[in-house]
């Protein structure tokens, strides 16, 4: 028997992810038709033996959340519920206070997945691994060129055993190639040393009382347990920590720009997993090229071109002689005859107007370094906006024949001219 649990976070993350995170928690945010965390749960849903699906985060329960737990359900025939930390516990502090029911009915290994990476989910090769050779802690590893390998977690390994022999997150000088990718396979002992980082955690605390901290605080001190630090760069070299290599796809979500790439990663894998969903070109219908999604609900009109790299939401209206390249059009939004949408995030319920235009700047991987990622760099350098996708926030309404280029616009702003380069408060 196997559960999985998938680590969500909460409003206090995802700052990077606004305008896009203030109508819908970040997990939640559609990329290639559907929610974030969904091609988590297919993923599981797959692996053989699995009996439930945890969600750890410390959102509020709202009625997007709860609808979308009980669609799962009914989707995966699999128990999928959310547990809600009382305050922020790190990545490792919810899977400790929640030990009781993580292990309730006895199962043999547990994967622990973070919400905010995109990938083809190797899971069954891992359990494969697992079980060929048991060990409390599997990381899913995959390769970085030199420079960019400084943002993530560095695995130094035995090439022979794939142990974990030097882990340290976000260096400061190169360590090693190899990254962490963010989903692991834990045995029911991998608790044991979260436990130990508590008890440690506690004591450091009660030292701490006279000088005067209220217990409360202290009590989320001892909570909070980072499992890269404590537990990952404590328990390298001791026999206890392993890793699997991957070269299929992987990237981070942070920021609306790497949802636009990680959109196009799992539109390509669509075509090996769900066929069903990549739109086909038909006799009166859109041209399509490449990978294109399009929700049943949409309305597209027959002389639009979408592709490569679209996605189109629910209730989606596209006019005559639209052009959308490399974009994700949220529910409800009005794109009206012969715009042009470009490496652009439209959001739930814009109008872009007749013949106007809405570009970016895509900030993509460097295509000729397979070992490439997607740079989570800032918004701003020396004060300037840097060039970067354009984001329509929700119910924004765009004039016609208009500009807006490399621009994030707030929610419910009416644009009456062209916009380049800035952030429309």
């Amino acid at each position: 028997m196997l559960k999985a649990v998938i680590l969500i976070g909460g409003p206090q993350k995802g700052t990077r992810f606004r305008p896009l995170s203030f109508e819908v928690p970040k997990p939640l945010f559609p990329v290639a038709g559907v929610p974030m965390i969904q091609h988590h749960i297919e993923a599981c849903a797959q692996v053989p033996g699995m009996q439930e699906i945890l969600l750890i985060g410390f959102y509020q329960p709202d009625e997007a959340l709860t609808r979308f737990l009980e669609a799962a359900q009914q989707e995966f025939h699999l128990p999928v519920r959310y547990l809600q930390e009382f305050a922020p516990l790190g990545t490792g502090g919810g899977l400790y206070h929640f030990r009781d029911q993580i292990l309730a009915g006895g199962p043999e290994a547990f994967f622990v997945l973070n919400a905010d990476v995109c990938s083809d989910f190797p899971l069954s090769a891992m359990l494969d691994a697992h079980r060929h050779q048991p060990h409390p802690f599997l990381l899913l590893g995959t390769t970085a060129n030199r420079t960019q390998s400084l943002n993530y977690g560095c695995i130094v390994e035995n090439p022979q055993t794939h142990e974990v022999l030097h882990y340290v997150e976000k260096p400061s000088t190169f360590v090693s190639d190899v990254i962490n990718c963010g989903i692991y396979l834990f045995s029911p002992e991998a608790l044991k040393p979260l436990g130990d980082v508590f008890q440690r955690n506690q004591q450091d605390g009660q030292l701490c009382l006279p000088l005067g901290e209220d217990s409360s605080g202290l009590w989320r001190g001892a909570g909070t347990i980072r499992l890269e630090q404590d537990v990952f760069s404590a328990l390298a070299g001791q026999g206890q920590i392993y890793v699997y290599l991957t070269e299929g796809i992987w990237s981070q979500i942070k920021s609306a720009g790497s949802a636009l790439y990680a959109s196009r990663l799992y539109l390509g894998q669509y075509q090996l997993t769900h066929p069903e969903r990549l739109a086909k070109h038909t006799p009166g219908g859109p041209r399509i090229r490449g990978n294109v999604y399009i929700h049943p609900t949409a309305k597209v009109a027959p002389s639009a071109v979408l592709g490569p790299n679209v996605s189109i939401g629910e209730g989606v209206t596209v006019g005559e002689g639209v052009r959308l390249r490399e974009s994700i059009v949220l529910h409800g939004a009005t794109l009206q005859e012969h715009t042009c949408v470009l490496h652009s995030i439209v959001g739930w319920g814009s109008t872009v107007g007749r013949w106007a235009r809405v570009e970016g700047t895509p900030n993509d991987p460097n295509p000729n370094d397979p070992r490439a990622h997607m740079d989570s760099e800032s918004l701003f350098k020396d004060g300037k906006l840097l060039p970067a996708i354009t984001i329509l926030g929700c119910r924004v309404r765009i004039p016609a024949e208009v500009l807006i280029l490399n621009s994030i616009v707030l929610p419910h702003k009416e644009l009456s001219r062209s916009f380049t380069n800035q952030i429309i408060l």
